[in-house]
């Protein structure tokens, strides 16, 4: 089989500007070694733990995510069969329907919910997937740079944390913003101090809030409303959440409505058992932002309220509901937008931490806080960074005054 190195050399004297060949270039090799190890990977002791490079890494992130597509989409499918039946409907009130009635619309049939969960999910995955990779693609091009992974990450990611039923013209616009304005500007992949996929989102919501917040929007049935146990905390505290049938263990296997991607537990952490396994994402940024929401929780926990229910929540609710669990294993370990130094990590994940609960309790307006919280880290960590690295200079040089 020929390499795409080889190809490039064979097909360059044919074009006028071998430069622009590196887009194409990037292209095949992105497929090329998405499965196989590259014959030309670096040998020797360049790499101190292993040969992974930027593609190995990115692919490994997608693989992660597996467990998280499939509940995704069963979810996704089992809450708007679950609507059809509340409201007496014969069918999908959509297009879907065309597909649907072959199917039927049984909540209990697994295979009914796949197929709908998929609907929703694949329409948005390769809107975001075309618009995104003509971004990428274009600015590649007038750059004279390789394609790379990373768009690969960001896409799934930014699918994954939409409601089932965005419109699929802003979920162009938002993946548009997060690809040129959180990323390209910057220069691209490794030079952005956002997250993509959250800076796509953070626009949406600001821009069209009615599409990505509110109780109409989890659920992928038209006129049909359900809050989040999230929500349902927020109006009511834990209290709330039980008596609409929500128990913990159910906000763990994620049947619940949400984001398509984020209501699943247990299949994210899955997917963060395989990123430590692997060494890709850092443990030090999941125990930051864990201990940072426990510690944060148990301190409201003692201090109580009478007027906020959410004072009470205790810290293992808050893992299970919202993007809690998403953003921890995810969006807070991306490596580029994240702190670089082990010590900068633990305060990075930290900060996210503490503030994701005091958002959550302390704020009314946004029961959520993950995004928020993420975005916010994303801005300070080059600082943290900064002064982590101003002590260990100023600690060394009192060792050998």
């Amino acid at each position: 089989m020929i390499s795409a190195r080889e190809l490039l050399d064979k097909v360059e004297p044919h074009f006028t500007q071998g430069g622009k060949l590196e887009t194409f270039y990037g292209l095949y090799e992105m497929v090329d070694t998405f499965i196989y190890t590259p014959s030309d990977v670096t040998q020797g002791k360049t790499h101190v733990r292993d040969g992974n490079d930027l593609k190995r890494t990115m692919t490994f992130v997608v693989i992660a995510t597996f467990f998280c597509i499939m509940m995704a989409m069963y979810n996704t499918g089992y809450q708007a069969n679950l609507a059809i039946e509340t409201m007496g409907l014969t069918e999908s009130p959509s297009w879907r329907s065309l597909v649907m009635n072959i199917f039927g619309y049984n909540p209990m049939n697994p295979l009914s919910n796949f197929i709908h969960g998929s609907l929703f999910f694949l329409p948005i995955y390769i809107v975001t997937l075309a618009v995104g990779g003509i971004w990428e693609v274009l600015f590649s091009t007038v750059r004279g740079h390789e394609v790379n992974e990373g768009f690969l990450v960001s896409s799934m990611l930014y699918t994954l944390i939409l409601p089932p039923d965005m419109p699929l013209w802003q979920v162009a616009l938002g993946i548009s913003f997060g690809i040129v304005i959180g990323k390209e500007v910057f220069g691209g992949t490794g030079k952005n101090f956002l997250n993509p996929a959250l800076t796509g989102r953070a626009f949406l919501f600001f821009a069209y809030p009615a599409s990505i917040s509110g109780d109409a929007v989890w659920v992928g049935v038209d006129g049909f409303t359900a809050a989040t146990p999230l929500g349902l905390a927020a109006q009511g505290g834990l209290e709330a959440v039980q008596a609409a049938g929500y128990s913990w263990f159910q906000t763990f296997i994620g049947f619940m409505p949400g984001s398509i991607g984020e209501t699943s537990t247990v299949a994210i952490l899955i997917g963060a058992a395989f990123l430590l396994y692997t060494r890709i994402a850092s443990y030090r940024i999941m125990a930051g932002v864990l201990g940072g929401m426990i510690a944060t929780s148990l301190l409201f926990n003692m201090i109580g309220s009478e007027s906020n229910p959410m004072f009470a929540m205790p810290f293992y609710w808050h893992l299970t509901l919202g993007g809690f669990a998403f953003g921890m294993v995810y969006m807070a370990t991306d490596p580029v937008s994240a702190a670089m130094t082990n010590t900068g990590r633990w305060i990075f994940g930290a900060l996210i931490g503490i503030m994701v609960v005091l958002v959550r309790v302390v704020n009314p307006a946004f029961p959520e806080g993950m995004m928020l919280s993420i975005l916010f880290a994303n801005m300070f960590a080059p600082v943290i960074d900064y002064f982590v690295v101003q002590a260990n200079i100023k600690r060394r040089m009192k060792r050998h005054v």
